[in-house]
C-alpha cells in the first residue's frame, strides 16, 4: 500500500472511470464526496493524501473520500480540467460544491469540509437519543421556541440550539423566523442535516405562497400538458399535501421532458423534495431515476 493508497476504511475508497458514476456522482446526491486527484510520483500529493485520509475519518461517515489515480484515469482528469495536482473536488448533489488544489495543512483541510459538512458524533448515546426525542414529542413548537430562547440567553455559546430554534420557528408556522435564524447559523452547522432540511421546506414554503390550489394546477395541466410551471407547482402542493410520491412522479416527468427547463429547476426542486420527505426507501428510488435521467 502506498502513502496515497486508501486507508483500511469504509469511508476512503479508489473510483475508476467505470465506477465514477454510481460510487461518485450517485452517492453524492446521499452525502458529499471529496475527490482526490494524484499520482504516484507526485510528492505533494503523497503528503495531502494521508491528511485526506486523517480528516474525512475524523467526520465519522458524513463524507467520504474518493481517490483518482490521474495516470490510470486521464479521462476523469480531462472531465473535470484538471491541470495540475493534487486537485481536490468536492461533489454533493451531483455537483461541484467546491474545491482547491495543492497540498494544505491538516487545520485548513478541516476548515475546507467544515464549510460544507457537519462531522457526526463517534458513540453516539442511543439511549439518550431516544430520552430526547421524546421529549421533542411531548413539547409543542411554542413550548420549544420558550425553552430554546431561555437557554440561549443563558448561553449564547452554543450554536446547536440556534438550529433547535430555527426548527421549532418553522414547525410554529414562522417561515420569515426560521430563515433568519437559519442564515445566522455559523458554518459548520450550515452543512448540518436538519439545517439542509429546514432550508429545503422554506425553499417550498416560498414556492406555495401564490401558487393556486390542485385542482387549478391539475386544470391548466388537462388544457396543457406542456405546461411545465403548473406541473411544477403541482408537484410542490402534492409533496407538501402529504402525498410525495405523486408529486415526485410530477417534478420527474418536468425533468424528463426538459432537464434545462428554467435554469435547471426540475432537479433543483427534485433535491429539496428529498430533503423534506421522511421516506428513505420511496427518496432512494426517486433519487435513482433522476440520476438515470441526469447522467
Amino acid at each position: 500500500m502506498t502513502p496515497t493508497s486508501p486507508a483500511a476504511s469504509p469511508h476512503v475508497f479508489d473510483v475508476t472511470t467505470a465506477t465514477f458514476e454510481r460510487d461518485v456522482l450517485q452517492a453524492s446526491l446521499e452525502r458529499p464526496v471529496l475527490v482526490d486527484f494524484w499520482a504516484e510520483w507526485c510528492g505533494p500529493c503523497r503528503t495531502l493524501g494521508p491528511l485526506l485520509e486523517k480528516v474525512v475519518a475524523s467526520f465519522h461517515g458524513a463524507v467520504r473520500l474518493a481517490k483518482v489515480d490521474v495516470d490510470k484515469e486521464q479521462q476523469l482528469a480531462a472531465m473535470f480540467g484538471v491541470r495540475s495536482i493534487p486537485t481536490v473536488v468536492l461533489l454533493r448533489d451531483g455537483q461541484i460544491a467546491d474545491g482547491f488544489a495543492g497540498a494544505l495543512p491538516e487545520g485548513q483541510l478541516r476548515e475546507f469540509l467544515l464549510r460544507h459538512v457537519e462531522p457526526l458524533e463517534a458513540g453516539a448515546d442511543d439511549e439518550a437519543d431516544a430520552d430526547a426525542a421524546a421529549a421533542a414529542i411531548e413539547e409543542t413548537p411554542t413550548e420549544a421556541i420558550a425553552r430554546l430562547q431561555q437557554e440561549i440567553a443563558a448561553d449564547p455559546q452554543r450554536s446547536e440550539l440556534k438550529l433547535d430554534l430555527a426548527v421549532a420557528l418553522m414547525q410554529d408556522g414562522n417561515a420569515a423566523a426560521a430563515e433568519a435564524e437559519l442564515d445566522a447559523l455559523p458554518a459548520n452547522l450550515a452543512g448540518d442535516d436538519r439545517a439542509r432540511r429546514l432550508r429545503s421546506q422554506l425553499e417550498l414554503a416560498a414556492v406555495l405562497k401564490e401558487a393556486p390550489p390542485v385542482s387549478a394546477l391539475r386544470a391548466r395541466l388537462e388544457r396543457d400538458p406542456a405546461d411545465l410551471e403548473a406541473r411544477d407547482l403541482l408537484g410542490v402542493r402534492l409533496i407538501v399535501g402529504g402525498d410525495p410520491a405523486a408529486g415526485l412522479d410530477a417534478l420527474l416527468a418536468n425533468l424528463a421532458a426538459d432537464r434545462n427547463w428554467n435554469d435547471g429547476l426540475a432537479k433543483k426542486r427534485l433535491i429539496a423534495a428529498f430533503g423534506v420527505i421522511d421516506d428513505a426507501e420511496l427518496v432512494g428510488s426517486y433519487r435513482r431515476r433522476m440520476s438515470s435521467l441526469l447522467f
